[in-house]
């Protein structure tokens, strides 16, 4: 049985990666999806790899740093589908930004602080009023094993936003529990999610990368999948009575 079915859904970050595979993931339950990424070409190819057809989801540039875009697309998902079930914050990461102190810019600090909490923030700004109006819906926000404990492949503003993130997440399931809304967050260690990732893992000494897994009861780096089937539990009633959590997905890398 697909436990999402006839829900409908925004999942920003889409493109690829870990967006990519919750967006494949709520798919399977039967969600509709609007897949919301700044690269346009590869969210659109990425909404045809999930649905060819189209009738199930649609692929959408949008900025998640600008409450126009964000409040367009919202209008949009309830014009295609006439409600807004879930959304999935997705769209963050370091972007590229330098993980020494010495190094950090201050564009740097602006960027992952606004795409990673801001934007979190305006899409539930911009969701919320909806799902209240419903009297039910569910936000799952997406921090790290940073926000709460610290970053192995990030800096500072990367852990400051996810920390943020957190509270963020406390906070909106506190103020909307009684609209039935429910608001969550995963917390996700090292994932090989793409390039950066990737090339970020191989860059450390195998030494390096032994001690990272040492420290990983179960012995492996996550993959996005795992990750996804998270985001579906949450997104569906299986968990009807969680709210105001982040839910770690690390393998218990922080039990040492």
């Amino acid at each position: 049985m697909q436990r999402l079915l006839n829900r409908n859904a925004i999942v920003t970050g889409a493109a690829q990666g870990m967006g990519l595979a919750i967006a494949k993931a709520l798919y399977r339950e039967g969600a509709q999806l609007l897949l919301m990424d700044v690269n346009e070409k590869a969210v659109i190819a990425a909404a045809k790899e999930i649905n060819p057809n189209g009738e199930r989801a649609a692929g959408r540039r949008g900025d998640v740093t600008k409450l126009d875009e964000v409040q367009a697309l919202v209008k949009e998902v309830k014009s295609l589908w006439g409600s807004v079930d879930i959304l999935v914050n997705n769209a963050g990461g370091a972007l590229h930004t330098p993980h020494v102190l010495e190094e950090i810019r201050e564009k740097d600090w602006n960027l992952v602080v606004d795409v990673n909490l801001k934007g979190t923030f305006l899409c539930c700004q911009a969701v919320i009023p909806e799902m209240a109006k419903q009297g039910k819906g569910v936000i799952v926000n997406m921090s790290a094993l940073a926000g709460h404990w610290r970053a192995s492949l990030a800096g500072v503003q990367y852990v400051a936003a996810k920390a943020g993130v957190e509270g963020l997440t406390r906070q909106l399931a506190y103020d909307w529990g009684k609209s039935g809304i429910r608001v969550n967050a995963i917390a996700p260690t090292v994932t090989l999610t793409g390039d950066r990732i990737q090339g970020l893992w191989e860059a450390k000494g195998e030494e390096e990368r032994r001690e990272v897994l040492s420290a990983i009861p179960l012995g492996r780096l996550g993959t996005p999948e795992e990750v996804a089937s998270v985001v579906v539990f949450l997104a569906s009633d299986e968990s009807s009575f969680i709210t105001g959590i982040t839910l770690d997905v690390n393998g218990g890398r922080y039990l040492r």
